[in-house]
């Protein structure tokens, strides 16, 4: 069982095609004493905030039409999870060399991603601009999912902490002006609150994404779970604009087994 379920979850996630091996002085970009490998370290809300920030990030003209225009989304959903995942675990506890090429690799798939949006105006995943949001709204998320499951009272100093240090991710990506304290951060989100859209591509990429066929019967729960649970750490104003109805009740049911689920998966992954 455990060997069945942390295999599965390994697929995922795709760990067994990264390698995360650091010579010896190499604690790569961040090291051991840094809140990200605090925040990065936990899967449970690694997975539920990574949910969360690709339905935050959609709602985004740009960031949408990368998805509809550049991706495989409607057999090949969870690919994106996934490979974020990968890209977060190499840059994150990987050496510095392989978290730079990591780093140039995206940056050279984002060359061929371009297009023109349905209102005539033209988009690029290196725009400096895109690139912020999507950052902000993957670090928004994750800190929020460990402020959930993990670290209910972590205090402001080491949130700012957290910003400041992944903002290195976004500006060797080509990100500028990024936020290094949760305030900005949350002043930037607020700020972009009137750019953002949901029209019927949207609703077809989110529910691809929330309603994906799970790879195996064993996992189907987990997957539901984690879905829901993404859904459930989505922002007021996010869960109103895509539509979701997220009954008070439930709520605390949800969370506990988003914690159950998540104790069995680091028993599964040892």
């Amino acid at each position: 069982m455990r060997q069945a379920i942390g295999g599965r979850v390994r697929e995922l996630v795709g760990s067994g095609e990264i390698d995360l091996t650091r010579p010896p002085g190499d604690d790569g970009l961040f090291g051991p004493d840094s809140v990200t490998w605090a925040v990065h370290g936990d899967f449970t809300s690694m997975m539920i905030g990574g949910v969360a920030s690709l339905l935050v990030q959609m709602l985004h003209p740009a960031a949408l039409a990368g998805v509809w225009d550049h991706s495989d989304y409607r057999h090949d959903t969870l690919g994106r999870l996934r490979r974020t995942a990968q890209f977060i675990s190499v840059t994150t506890y990987g050496a510095t060399e392989a978290a730079e090429g990591m780093i140039a690799r995206v940056r050279r798939i984002h060359d061929r991603v371009a297009g023109v949006l349905p209102d005539g105006r033209p988009y690029s995943a290196n725009d400096p601009e895109l690139l912020l949001w999507v950052h902000a709204v993957e670090v928004d998320s994750f800190l929020r999912a460990c402020r959930r499951y993990r670290e209910q009272d972590m205090p402001v100093a080491r949130q700012d902490a957290y910003v400041r240090e992944m903002a290195v991710i976004a500006e060797r990506l080509g990100a500028r002006d990024v936020p290094t304290s949760r305030a900005a951060l949350t002043a930037y989100l607020d700020a972009m609150r009137p750019a953002l859209r949901v029209d019927h591509r949207t609703r077809t990429v989110a529910r691809h994404l929330t309603n994906q066929p799970s790879p195996s019967r064993l996992n189907a729960p987990i997957n539901h779970v984690m879905m829901q649970a993404g859904i459930d750490l989505l922002p007021e104003w996010a869960a109103r604009l895509h539509g979701f109805i997220r009954p008070e009740i439930g709520k605390p049911v949800l969370r506990l087994g988003a914690l159950g689920v998540g104790r069995l998966m680091q028993w599964a992954l040892h």
